[in-house]
């Protein structure tokens, strides 16, 4: 039996999930959490295979926590779930040591392949983004600007255009509003945007919110 631990902010999204995999009879959801914190507790007391995991969630996001799952002994299969339908995104998430990547309108039929697969040891990748992926993450001159931002840089920008202010990013990460303050100022400058009003509109514009 494949244990799943599901990892997404969004209640309805998540009771979809389990539902779904409440239909097959070879895995099951062993725990839930809505956002990152909840995840890294829930992965201390709980044993699974696969961590079915939301690329933005709040407090620790999806890309952040990857790393932190991969520290753990016997750490499970993570596959990442998402609503970008990027190849770039894609490749971030895969570097960053995820197992697979599925998007949420995926087919129903192919989150359990990509669950049955990740949890076997494989990977699995969106057939949707797969060729692209090939194609384009490759191909710096056509690689969007915010494929350029770091990790933590990323991670900000995220914040920024779901509405945080400084401080409270600051709280988020746990680090000063100063230097959260100069990664806006950083990431900004390699977006080409002079507010935080274009920064959002850029965001909406690659469907990163």
């Amino acid at each position: 039996m494949i244990r799943v631990l599901v990892a997404e902010d969004h209640t309805i999204v998540r009771e979809g999930i389990k539902q779904l995999i409440g239909l097959a009879k070879d895995m099951q959801v062993v725990a839930e959490a809505g956002n990152g914190e909840q995840l890294l507790d829930a992965l201390r007391h709980t044993p699974c295979e696969v961590v079915l995991l939301d690329i933005s969630m709040p407090g620790v996001s999806g890309l952040e926590a990857i790393p932190r799952i991969r520290a753990l002994n016997n750490p499970p299969a993570i596959l990442m779930l998402s609503m970008h339908d990027e190849a770039q995104m894609a490749a971030r998430a895969l570097k960053a040591g995820a197992a697979g990547y599925a998007t949420k309108d995926s087919d129903p039929a192919l989150l359990l392949t990509a669950i049955r697969r990740v949890a076997g040891g494989g990977r699995y990748i969106d057939p949707a983004l797969a060729d692209r992926m090939v194609f384009e993450v490759g191909l710096t001159d056509t690689r969007p600007l915010h494929t350029l931002l770091s990790e933590r840089e990323f991670s900000v920008f995220e914040r920024l255009a779901q509405g945080a202010n400084v401080n409270d990013i600051a709280l988020q990460l746990a680090l000063s509003s100063k230097t959260i303050s100069t990664h806006k100022a950083r990431l900004m400058q390699k977006l080409k945007v002079n507010s935080l009003a274009e920064l959002v509109k850029y965001a909406m514009e690659h469907k990163l919110v």
